[in-house]
């Protein structure tokens, strides 16, 4: 009898063990048996045969993918074939690689889908249902693989498909900044992923982890290194290691760029000058062009930072930023590369207001790039604050393409510690009316080239992975990665349906799961506002660091370092006066939007301090002075963490214990820096306002002194008292 229990006791210990055993690492790709039992048998039916000639290392990978995904959440292993023997067959290929689809009618499907989309038909061949999975390229065939899993995944009605899906975006990328020696400039999630140390000789699974998971959501570009480039990653100790990574990337699509320094002429190369007008510099990148496609011939292209920052960059040498542009573009343009330039700059003659400096130097070089440039523009014009209008840049350099950054790893939103759905922020820009060309010129038409009929188009955002086990630190924040993906491909989608999908995937298809963990990702980037920047309020953070509050900032060696520069807080009210009275920011925007903008009466409300100096005791549409609305939005965030922290609680064991343990701590650990930040930053501004925070509400337990003395170092082990 005590064998009996003790042969129990184990196995009891072994259920549990492998019940906990989830790290994330999978991230939404866990082909786990499908929970729903009914379409489990109904799916198994479905697919009896697998017709997929795989000629090409991306149709191997395609292949592997789906034979992977089938026999995880299927348990099924269906028979291949070269011909149609059974009926319910899964085909899939290109006209090329197959003669079911080279037919007439297939091809006719397939012209809408372009170089990189695909179709997924149920069809009836020669008697038998089908279904088919077809695109006209190899690349075209991997994403429609992974889509058709995705269905699998979150338990979609697969017996009737008719889809035609095509990225309306061409660039779609991530921009890594990586140092070479492992640490990630703003990343929160650990070190990077690459270990150059061991390249090229050991490639890590992880890389191939990576690649299978950007190509899933169709991201099909990576920028490996920083935008603060070392000159090193031109070298050939490092050519040779990247393109180890593009030759491991390559079966799933994903080209290699890399960000460079505008000076290697002079650090590496030995030249008195990076002038790019000078032919001796011309010359030099023209080699280093050859150089590097020697190594990886389908190399992306460069990523440049110049002249922001303290970043040299052509205005070093009285040049302009297509000047400089164009010098590279003329060394790629042989091989097929691009430049993305990037818009966001500042040196060190202070404007009169930071958010005009990139419309003021970019605007009127519109027209003088070469084709294979496109202008990479922040969402905003500042610095990827928790709100932040739409950059006036869209729409305003009609003959040039500009594509758009958004930041994935969350620099200002809380770092990897707070649970911040990012696709409601994507969406809040994407869907902005620019006005460019009337009503309807969305920032998305701008960006997807619709609005002017550009053909190179691009969207990047700047990672939040790292070598922690679960990727991005915090399970959630996997979202981020995964909706970028998603509105780079189409970014006309719907945030929600995307947060849907991926909760069905990396959690469970319960619905009593999904619909109020659904609730809480929508409504979180809101509640982050309102506990850190409401009303319009930005760059309120600690100074350097970026984490937690610090909106009496006022050390900083430039103006536009602090606080204080932007939310000019002062016995009269709170706010950066941006109108004609002011620094007429508002003027960059087109008429119907600046006119919003410059009328206190008719600015949203979300965005009323971002544009006016606003008095304490201006009435708002609520009723409620601008002191009393401040005060009601900072408690309603705080309460709004505390609410999403009852509602995980009801979630224990719906899912895996891991994660949920993780994601509990983590949102304790919210709560905490909800409250920090509430408190310090109402005890700043009550002494200008000179209000009370009315009784009802639970009163800050420290004076500004005590808040400012704070030093907090990210640590999600140790959250501050």
């Amino acid at each position: 009898m005590k064998n009996i229990c003790l042969q129990l006791t184990a196995l009891l210990l072994l259920i549990a063990v492998s019940v906990r055993a989830e790290d994330g690492h999978r991230l939404w790709l866990r082909y786990d048996k499908i929970s729903n039992q009914a379409k489990y048998t109904s799916y198994r039916q479905s697919i009896k045969q697998l017709i997929f000639p795989a000629p090409s290392p991306m149709l191997k990978a395609a292949k592997d993918e789906l034979e992977k995904g089938l026999s995880g959440l299927l348990n099924l292993q269906p028979k291949e074939g070269n011909s149609l023997t059974a009926s319910q067959t899964l085909i899939i290929g290109t006209p090329q690689t197959s003669k079911l689809l080279a037919s007439a009618e297939f091809k006719a499907l397939l012209k809408n889908a372009g170089t990189e989309g695909y179709i997924i038909k149920t069809a009836i061949i020669v008697g038998k249902k089908c279904t088919i999975i077809a695109a006209n390229t190899d690349n075209g065939v991997l994403y429609g693989v992974f889509n058709f899993l995705r269905f699998l995944q979150s338990e979609k009605d697969i017996s009737n498909l008719a889809i035609t899906d095509a990225p309306k975006i061409k660039l779609r990328i991530l921009d890594h900044w990586a140092s070479l020696d492992g640490p990630i400039s703003r990343g929160y999630a650990g070190n990077s992923i690459w270990d150059w140390k061991t390249l090229p000789q050991r490639i890590a699974p992880i890389y191939i982890e990576y690649a299978r998971a950007d190509a899933s959501v169709g991201i099909n570009g990576a920028v490996l290194n920083s935008i603060n480039a070392e000159v090193a990653a031109l070298s050939k100790e490092y050519l040779i290691k990247e393109a180890a990574l593009a030759n491991t990337f390559r079966p799933y699509g994903v080209k290699v760029y890399l960000s460079i320094r505008w000076s290697a002429p002079v650090e590496m190369g030995g030249l008195k000058t990076a002038d790019p007008l000078d032919p001796a510099v011309q010359k030099w990148w023209k080699d280093k062009a050859d150089e590097i496609y020697a190594y990886i011939p389908d190399f992306g292209g460069f990523l440049v930072k110049a002249n922001s920052e303290g970043e040299p960059g052509p205005q070093t040498y009285g040049r302009n930023h297509a000047e400089g542009a164009n010098c590279l573009a003329d060394a790629l343009a042989p091989h097929g590369g691009i430049i993305m330039w990037r818009a966001f700059v500042y040196d060190d003659k202070v404007p009169d207001d930071r958010a005009k400096q990139a419309y003021n130097e970019f605007k009127p070089l519109d027209g003088k790039f070469r084709s294979n440039v496109i202008v990479q523009v922040k969402n905003g014009a500042i610095d990827f604050q928790p709100r932040e209008p739409f950059h006036p840049l869209f729409g305003a350099m009609p003959k040039t393409p500009v594509m758009m950054e958004f930041q994935i790893t969350q620099e200002y939103l809380g770092f990897a510690t707070h649970l911040v759905y990012l696709g409601t922020l994507f969406k809040e820009t994407l869907d902005a009316d620019t006005y460019a060309k009337g009503k309807g010129s969305t920032v998305a038409k701008v960006i997807d080239g619709s609005l002017e009929h550009h053909t190179l188009t691009g969207m990047a955002g700047v990672a939040n992975i790292g070598d922690d086990t679960n990727w991005t630190g915090h399970p959630f924040l996997q979202a981020n990665w995964y909706v970028f993906g998603r509105l780079a491909w189409n970014p006309y989608q719907s945030a929600e349906t995307i947060a849907d999908d991926w909760l069905r995937m990396t959690f469970t298809n319960d619905q009593s799961f999904v619909k109020p963990m659904k609730k809480i990702m929508m409504e979180s980037r809101e509640n982050t506002v309102n506990y850190m920047t409401p009303l319009g309020l930005h760059h309120a953070m600690a100074y350097n660091t970026h984490h937690g509050p610090g909106p009496w900032v006022d050390f900083g060696s430039r103006p536009d370092w602090n606080s204080t520069y932007y939310n000019k807080a002062d016995a009269f009210g709170l706010g950066f006066e941006r109108t004609s009275k002011g620094s007429n920011a508002v003027a960059q925007y087109f008429p119907p939007v600046r006119d919003e903008f410059e009328n206190l009466n008719t600015t949203p409300e979300k965005d009323i301090l971002w544009f006016h100096h606003v008095a304490w005791n201006y009435k708002m549409k609520s009723g409620r002075t601008l002191w009393d609305e401040l005060v009601r939005h900072y408690y309603a965030g705080v309460d709004s963490v505390r609410k999403m922290q009852q509602t995980w609680d009801k979630m224990k064991g719906k899912i895996d214990y891991d994660r949920f343990e993780k994601v509990r701590y983590l949102m304790a650990v919210q709560e905490q820096e909800a409250v920090w930040w509430r408190n310090s930053c109402l005890v700043y501004f009550q002494t200008f306002s000179k209000m009370p925070i009315p009784a009802q509400y639970e009163q800050p337990k420290h004076d500004l002194d005590y808040y400012k003395k704070l030093v907090f170092k990210y640590d999600a082990k140790h959250p501050i008292d």
